[in-house]
């Protein structure tokens, strides 16, 4: 993991967002074996990831239950509130609208996401994000891809 200071400021490093995204991929593996749309994600605050999920749709007949919302319960659990400023959301999949609205009222600081999803990806619909959260596209993005067409391919 490396990590660059300039002047006192933090500047994450591309490496650094590559390895929390293999993480997040590893739960969309976890998802895809158990016949669930392959979405991984994980929150990370000072460097320790804080909360974590896949899509449980499936599992708990709810269509509420996406990855980023599973990983957004268990950061504000974990933080013992709701906001999640200086957080990062790192998914495998770019948010839909309701985990993009979600992820407003979490006023979360950023977003880093693997794959773009051309039909009900969020950056269909205006920017539905908070203003001051930063959104990251592209990050792993073949290795993300690859899993959600495979998934996808294999049901048809």
């Amino acid at each position: 993991m490396r990590v660059f200071h300039f002047d006192g400021a933090a500047e994450e490093d591309v490496h650094l967002d590559e390895l929390y995204m293999q993480e997040a991929l590893r739960l969309a593996e976890t998802a895809f074996k158990e016949d669930e749309v392959p979405i991984g994600a994980i929150i990370v605050s000072q460097g320790k990831i804080i909360g974590k999920g896949y899509n449980l749709t499936e599992r708990l007949h709810d269509v509420t239950a996406h990855a980023e919302m599973q990983a957004f319960t268990a950061a504000s659990n974990f933080m013992g509130g709701k906001y999640l400023k200086d957080c990062t959301l790192y998914v495998t999949v770019e948010p839909c609208v309701m985990c993009a609205g979600a992820s407003y009222w979490t006023q979360i600081s950023r977003i880093v996401y693997g794959a773009k999803d051309e039909k009900r990806g969020a950056s269909k619909h205006g920017h539905l994000y908070h203003p001051k959260t930063e959104i990251v596209s592209g990050v792993l993005e073949e290795k993300c891809a690859d899993l959600i067409r495979s998934f996808f391919r294999n049901k048809r």
